[in-house]
């Protein structure tokens, strides 16, 4: 194994973590950066400069079973849709239980990566240090980098004004009159904890959105349904009749009706959004036309006195550490193969960087073990061309499918990604050993000098 490629993966959060982790158990030698203090992403919850998207009470919307990693299993004693601090201790656990934690180094973040003109990465600390890797690959997150109203709504607004991402919990809007703008899983998160201590909470979106319960018929929704054998426009109208029969539909309950089927836009999971809404805690209003300093005026000529404004607008796909010119997601979109490879680039790899219909642990896991194949020379990519056509295909459904907008930029569903990734892992292998073990990785910058030399 002497041969193989060193790698750098940037960020410990669930992707970069479970992806230290097939590299290292493939022999490949490999540092993980994080540039916060812990391991676990958004999932290590923390308030102040370093805070993450998670917030107080924040509890996964996938059930238990479906979001653990394949080897490393949820504790029975947590409920099927445990809180961010049982998921932080969970992903502490899978380090411990792997030996993780002496190939991730905390507190350093990586400013710069460069490619060189041989192919090698080199990995610029922010304090200064340099390294040289074979390989890269970038697990660095995309809940973090706030997106705003872009372009602004037009006016000022005298009030209080913050993203999602700098929610804590609703104390200090106690006795005040906010607006939530956004149909996401977090909006409605906020807006119904919001309702028990504000005077007034509205909830405000462009469009509609399905709002899916996290229980059906006693059982975790995602655990329903699910098999990537069946065609998925059966499961989601098994889904669908399922909701009107349980839920009806959200227009009922006060909500704006939807201008989209299920299916077609990532639906939002709550089990307590509507009853807030039929109880008139929370109170739909359609998007913001104009800031009127003290006051909101909506598209429907409504205007209501706010006091603060939440935007729920979602989050930039930003890599800091590349210099735009050489790799930018301009409105969130970067083109890869299964999400993970870029064509002409065949030592970088991306993980956790899709939007799935169903958790992104199983994932991320199975991604990373896809890369440690191809950097063992166990896979063999496709020709770029066949990437390239590969993807365009692959986004062609994508669009076709979804309402277009920068959030269904990299959709998959749960399932059926998992099952064509195997597939594709398998081809992989056959081309890998009719090339001959190894030659797939032929083109790397093999060997460089052991991690860490300069």
């Amino acid at each position: 194994m002497g041969n193989l490629p060193n790698a750098c993966v940037i960020g410990a959060g669930c992707s970069g973590l479970t992806t230290t982790k097939a590299l290292h158990e493939a022999g490949i030698e490999v540092d993980c950066f994080e540039r916060s203090d812990r391991i676990g992403g958004l999932w290590a919850y923390r308030d102040g400069e370093s805070k993450t998207a998670a917030y107080r009470t924040l509890h996964i919307n996938t059930s238990r079973s479906r979001m653990a990693f394949s080897d490393y299993p949820m504790p029975e004693t947590y409920p099927d849709f445990p809180g961010h601090q049982q998921i932080a201790e969970y992903f502490e656990s899978y380090a411990d239980r792997f030996d993780l934690r002496a190939r991730v180094q905390l507190r350093r973040e990586v400013r710069r990566a460069v490619r060189g003109a041989d192919g090698a990465w080199q990995i610029e600390l922010a304090d200064g240090e340099v390294r040289r890797y074979a390989a890269l690959v970038v697990a660095n997150g995309h809940h973090w980098d706030p997106q705003w109203p872009d372009p602004p709504f037009p006016g000022t607004f005298a009030g209080t004004v913050m993203h999602s991402h700098s929610f804590v919990d609703a104390r200090p809007f106690a006795g005040k009159r906010v607006l939530v703008l956004g149909m996401g899983n977090s909006a409605m998160d906020i807006a119904v904890e919001a309702s028990y201590q504000a005077e007034r909470v509205l909830l405000a979106a462009r469009r509609g959105a399905h709002i899916i319960p996290k229980y059906v018929f006693g059982k975790p929704v995602d655990t329903l349904a699910t098999s990537a054998h069946v065609p998925f426009a059966i499961r989601v109208a098994v889904l669908r009749a399922m909701l009107r029969v349980v839920q009806g539909p959200v227009e009922r309950y006060g909500l704006p009706r939807p201008d989209h089927r299920l299916g077609e836009a990532h639906p939002t999971v709550s089990s307590d959004i509507l009853n807030r809404v039929a109880h008139g805690a929370v109170v739909a209003r359609p998007n913001i036309a104009e800031l009127l300093g003290d006051s909101v005026r909506f598209t429907d000529g409504t205007v209501e006195p706010v006091d603060v404004i939440i935007y729920c607008t979602g989050y930039k796909v930003t890599f800091p550490f590349f210099d735009e010119s050489f790799l930018a997601a301009a409105d969130n979109d970067l083109p890869l193969f299964r999400r993970v490879f870029r064509p002409g680039i065949s030592n970088l790899a991306f993980i956790g960087l899709l939007q799935p219909l169903g958790p992104i642990m199983p994932l991320s896991e199975a991604q990373g073990r896809w890369v440690a194949d191809y950097l063992t020379g166990r896979y063999a990519l496709p020709s770029d061309d066949d990437m390239r056509s590969d993807i365009e295909d692959e986004r062609q459904r994508m669009f076709a499918r979804y309402v277009k907008s920068r959030r269904h930029t990299m959709q998959v569903d749960f399932d059926d990604y998992l099952l064509a990734l195997a597939r594709e892992r398998r081809r992989g292998a056959r081309r890998a050993r009719k090339r001959g073990h190894l030659l797939s990785v032929s083109s790397l910058p093999l060997p460089l000098a052991a991690p860490g030399a300069q």
